[in-house]
């Protein structure tokens, strides 16, 4: 017989590296996601304190930290009806 194992079969080795290539690209594109999320966090936080006129306290801001992107662009457009602290706390409350 040839004395060939499985893994030194060129189709293994290609089907190897389609893998490590698809991985690689589901994991830039978790990357990226994350990257939105974090950056809709940071700005979502930054309008609320300009609304509020007033700092976050720290478990408002682990909250939001929790909120998927679709809840946080939907928050983004409530806030503009924000008067206090109190209109964030019952809409967060709402997402319950």
């Amino acid at each position: 017989m040839l004395n060939i194992t499985l893994k030194e079969t060129r189709v293994y080795q290609d089907i190897r590296e389609e893998v490590r290539e698809e991985a690689l690209e589901e994991g830039r594109e978790e990357g990226r996601e994350e990257g939105r999320e974090v950056e809709a966090i940071a700005l979502v936080t930054r309008l609320l304190k300009r609304r509020l006129r007033q700092d976050l306290p720290e478990e408002m801001r682990s909250r939001l930290s929790t909120l998927p992107l679709l809840t946080l662009e939907d928050l983004g457009e409530a806030l503009l009806d924000f008067t206090s602290l109190s209109d964030l706390q019952a809409w967060l409350a709402e997402q319950d």
